[in-house]
Parts: structure tokens; C-alpha cells; sequence
């Protein structure tokens, strides 16, 4: 199984999922949206460290990367969820990062969690009862020499995952004032996200 990769963005789309060189080797992984602007850096001045999920079917083999230990943690608790599939929980660390994911099960903040695409209000009930007590452990755990995950501030993980998907910081930051501060205090980042690409693109 493939558990870290180190190596150059060289394909990275909107929807997460990137294109890893490793010395030659392309590497397709699913990654949370973000994930590559919080990960740390490689040996290089343009390489990145990916922690990786090896997801095995029957029928497939998927790579998901993660910035931290911690994220790749969760993202395999939120697969021990009943009905909570990869895409969905893809979905979840898009719009929750590990800390603030902690923040709304442990609060029990169901109409949050219902904002995540795929979330509905059983899967919500059920996020918050499979993992209000596993969650905060994981999401809490430090981890030596690695970067923080990034600034829990809404608008600015958002200015993040745009100009990792080549928008300069002007652009996203224009697209994120027409967004307005309410929506960006109760959106989700997926569902903000789509905002913004949509005005970039108008």
C-alpha cells in the first residue's frame, strides 16, 4: 500500500483531484479541496508531501492524498461511517477541515453538517453519533514537523483554493467580496467555492 508520496503538482483540477510527479511517475490522487495549499513542502522549492489512502475495490484502485496524518486520520473514520463513501467524505473534509469537523460534531451542529454535499439530515445524526467521540482525539492529535493546516478562517481558505486552482490573488479575492460576509459565515467552503467560480467565470 501507498502511504506517503512526495513529489511536483503538475495537473490539478477543480474539483481536487491532482496529478502527483514522483520522479516521473504521475500519481492521480482524490484530495480534499485545499488540501494541496496546506500541505507542506517537499525537498524541493516545488514539491509537496501527500499523505496517502489506498482505497481497494474489486473493480478499482483509488490514491486520496491528504495534507497531514491527521486529515488522512479522519477521512478514514468518516469512511467508517455507514453510507459515508469516499466522495462523500471528500465532500465533508472540503468543507470542514479537521478541527472545525471536530468543533460542529462535537456540538452536535446538525444543520451545518447538512450543508455538506451528500450530507443529509440521517447522515448528519449519524456523523455526530459515530464520531463525537472519536473525532476530537484524532483531529487534535499535533504532529511533529508538520505545517499548521492552514488558517481557520473561512474567507481565506477559500483565497487558498483558489489560487491553487491558478487564480492570482486579486481575482479571489474580488470574487470572495461579491460573496458578502453572511454567506460566508454559514455556507460551506464547497458550496462557496461554487460561488466563486461561477463569478470568476461570468
Amino acid at each position: 500500500m501507498i502511504g506517503r508520496l512526495v513529489g511536483r503538482i503538475v495537473v490539478e483540477e477543480p474539483d481536487g483531484s491532482v496529478v502527483l510527479d514522483v520522479n516521473g511517475v504521475g500519481y492521480e490522487l482524490a484530495t480534499p479541496i485545499g488540501a494541496v495549499g496546506r500541505a507542506r513542502a517537499g525537498d524541493s522549492d516545488d514539491s509537496v508531501v501527500l499523505f496517502v489512502h489506498t482505497h481497494v475495490r474489486e473493480q478499482s484502485f483509488e490514491l486520496f492524498g491528504f495534507a497531514s496524518q491527521v486529515e488522512r486520520g479522519v477521512f478514514r473514520l468518516l469512511l467508517g461511517v455507514p453510507n459515508v463513501g469516499p466522495k462523500t467524505a471528500l465532500n465533508v473534509l472540503s468543507a470542514l477541515p479537521p478541527p472545525e469537523l471536530s468543533r460542529a460534531v462535537h456540538a452536535g451542529d446538525l444543520p451545518r453538517l447538512n450543508k455538506i454535499p451528500g450530507i443529509g439530515k440521517k447522515s448528519a445524526e449519524r456523523l455526530v453519533l459515530e464520531l463525537k467521540e472519536k473525532l476530537p482525539r484524532v483531529a487534535q492529535t499535533a504532529e511533529p514537523g508538520s505545517t499548521p493546516h492552514g488558517t481557520r478562517d473561512t474567507a481565506q481558505r477559500l483565497t487558498a483554493a483558489l489560487t491553487n486552482m491558478g487564480y492570482r490573488p486579486a481575482e479571489a479575492d474580488k470574487a470572495i467580496k461579491t460573496l458578502g460576509a453572511d454567506d460566508i459565515a454559514e455556507l460551506s467552503l464547497t458550496e462557496l467555492l461554487r460561488k466563486a467560480l461561477a463569478y470568476l467565470a461570468s
